[in-house]
């Protein structure tokens, strides 16, 4: 005889399983997924997709890079994301050490390079605003907007007020008994962290929940995330050097209206310049899990604004700051000692682009060529500018402050500074290269 209601309850344990593998973490089917090894050995797993400029994401602690779905099916009209799983995280490797977060930058320095990419904007939640921050303040250059999403930054205050709030007592939750008596229970402390962590816990689902308590109770998973949180007081130490150097480029603070709030703002506000306040309502730490809609809208606004306003942008000769200014650089000769500060644009990428060179004293640069159309004017000191396919010396015109060249096309030229330094002002319509004429001149990295 058939059990009637013992089918109808397996009827809809299919039902509400289908529905819960549907509503998932997940990245668009499509995204590449590749793994990519470090210099010291270890194996990050990392997922990209999409066309135009680059986006770094990084997650933290209670998620992977999975996270970021609501973003990725959003952003990947516009642009490229990068979004890799942290060391120890996800499907990356779980070495011994390496927790702290300029080690863990350089893991995602090392997976940029080999995907192509110089440039990027940079996201980062929990843990992973850590690692943002550290990979920003250690690649200055290489990061043009930085977001930071509801954690604080370890050593940067109000960090002493944070550190020993309650509600941070895992900050100090770690060692081999505490990873005991969390083996084989893991979805019951992460759902601690969904539960009192957020405004709306039934917004995190039992989908969202099954699938990071199987990520968290892989071999060596929850040992490695205890090893993120031990990490924090390197991390603290390591930031309070770099923060004498406060980050030049636009920075979004965004806190959960129950969470950090507006204390994001004042935490970034101490290692930056340029920083916006932003507040996810009806949120609390889990922005991407409570609410999504107005989390992806800040996102993608606030990257899109480099588009919107880059005309918009007033520099006086002091301002340009090539003490912390990149070393050669895309559209330039590279030459010992040259700095960069890239003024518009990306000379990486298509479209228009501004660069600021600095060019010390004494300096000679070999016959080269570049690939776009550029003008250049010079900003102060004598520049000795010349056409052809090796260095003349006899053909060098010299062109004092206010003068104006071309760099035609595929055009070869060469230059040098002589008794003074130079700054140049280059224009051009990316990308952008540099090509020597004669290779043994090429400057060695």
């Amino acid at each position: 005889m058939i059990d009637f209601r013992r089918a109808i309850q397996v009827a809809a344990f299919i039902f509400v399983s289908a529905a819960a593998a549907q509503a998932q973490p997940a990245l668009p089917a499509d995204f590449k997924q590749q793994t990519i090894t470090t210099s010291d050995g270890v194996q990050i797993y990392v997922r990209s997709g999409g066309s135009g400029p680059a986006v770094l994401l990084i997650h933290g602690f209670g998620d992977t890079g999975e996270m970021w779905g609501p973003v990725a099916r959003e952003l990947r009209k516009t642009h490229t994301l990068v979004i890799p799983d942290l060391r120890g995280m996800g499907r990356s490797s779980h070495p011994a050490g390496g927790y702290d977060k300029r080690t863990e930058a350089a893991d995602l320095r090392a997976v940029m390079v080999a995907l192509g990419f110089d440039h990027s904007a940079v996201v980062g939640h929990d843990i992973g605003n850590m690692v943002a921050y550290a990979y920003t303040a250690r690649y200055p250059d290489k990061v043009e907007r930085l977001i930071v999403m509801d954690a604080p930054i370890p050593g940067i205050d109000p960090w002493d007020q944070v550190a020993h709030s309650p509600q941070t007592w895992h900050f100090y939750f770690r060692g081999p008994d505490v990873e005991r008596l969390v083996q084989g229970r893991e979805r019951i402390l992460l759902d601690r962290f969904y539960n009192e962590l957020s405004a709306h816990p039934e917004r995190i689902n039992e989908a969202t929940r099954a699938h990071y308590a199987a990520a968290y109770a892989q071999p060596g998973a929850m040992h490695s995330a205890f090893e993120q949180f031990a990490a924090f007081t390197k991390d603290a130490e390591d930031n309070k050097v770099t923060q004498r150097t406060k980050l030049p480029m636009p920075v979004l603070a965004v806190g959960g209206a129950k969470s950090f709030g507006s204390l994001m703002a004042v935490n970034m506000r101490n290692i930056a310049d340029d920083v916006t306040e932003a507040i996810v309502p009806e949120a609390g730490h889990w922005l991407m899990e409570e609410n999504p809609e107005a989390t992806v809208a800040l996102i993608s606004d606030f990257l899109s604004e480099k588009q919107r306003q880059s005309g918009d942008r007033r520099m006086a000769p002091a301002e340009y700051q090539f003490s912390s200014a990149i070393a050669g650089g895309t559209g330039t000769s590279s030459v010992e000692g040259i700095r960069t500060v890239v003024v518009k644009g990306d000379p990486n990428a298509a479209g228009l682009y501004t660069i600021m060179l600095y060019v010390p004293a004494n300096t000679r640069i070999a016959a080269h060529q570049h690939r776009d159309d550029r003008v250049a004017t010079v900003v102060s000191g004598t520049w000795y500018f010349g056409y052809g396919d090796e260095f003349d010396a006899a053909a060098l015109k010299a062109l004092p402050a206010g003068s104006f060249y071309t760099e035609p096309p595929r055009r070869a030229h060469f230059a040098e500074t002589r008794g003074e330094p130079v700054v140049v002002q280059i224009s051009g319509v990316g990308p952008s290269d540099t090509q020597f004429i004669n290779a043994k001149a090429e400057p060695k990295p």
